[in-house]
């Protein structure tokens, strides 16, 4: 995935339309949490089975797909417009995760657990 690819057809596409007044990281942070709440609509009633199975479903796995696309086009602009490196910020918060998760092996399943 290029990000910088991604971040100007975004800005193009924000430009042409005059939005750039109103992509602000308030408005992007928003914006963003309203489509992460559409993809959690599409999954919230459905059993974890079903939700797994929802990527044999043509229109759930489009349904899924465009909702992902926005919420990664927000992730975007928001990095854009705050001048975050997302790839670089990523990868430090992998590193950071495994420190504070170190990989021990094998889980044991909560049933063997007593959880």
């Amino acid at each position: 995935m290029d990000i910088e690819y991604l971040q100007r057809k975004l800005q193009d596409f924000a430009t042409a339309r005059d939005w750039n007044q109103y992509h602000t990281p308030k408005n992007l942070s928003m914006a963003l949490i309203a489509e992460a709440a559409e993809l959690v609509e599409i999954f919230q009633w459905l059993t974890p089975d079903e939700s797994t199975a929802v990527k044999d479903s043509e229109s759930q796995k489009q349904s899924v797909e465009d909702e992902l696309a926005d919420i990664l086009n927000y992730t975007i602009r928001l990095a854009d417009v705050l001048d975050i490196d997302l790839e670089n910020a990523l990868l430090r918060k992998i590193e950071r995760n495994g420190l504070k998760y170190p990989a021990a092996g094998p889980m044991t399943p909560r049933s063997k657990r007593g959880v």
